[in-house]
């Protein structure tokens, strides 16, 4: 049996998001995030590129995550008058 070759496989998620994802929308990130999971349950990936776009996916995920954190942050710092109308709003930090 000769021995098979094998690719470099990252065993770890980075830790910083790339810069292409980073600078996505919140919605072409989750609509990226959602052909990834159909790619993945249809079962037509092979194995290294199931685990190439696992990964990608887990990114994806944080970065969809740390955007409804801050949106949500932004909708906390929105101060109102005694009408409710808004007076100021302070912007999220979503680093």
């Amino acid at each position: 049996m000769a021995k098979q070759e094998t690719k470099n496989i990252p065993h770890e998620i980075p830790s910083e998001i790339p810069d292409d994802i980073a600078a996505m929308s919140f919605e072409a990130a989750m609509s990226e995030l959602e052909d990834i999971v159909q790619g993945l349950e249809g079962g037509q990936v092979d194995l290294d590129a199931s685990i190439a776009l696992y990964s990608r996916g887990a990114l994806l995920k944080r970065h969809c995550e740390a955007r409804l954190n801050a949106a949500s942050e932004q909708v906390e710092n929105i101060v109102a008058d005694s009408a409710g109308n808004a007076q100021s709003t302070e912007a999220a930090n979503i680093e």
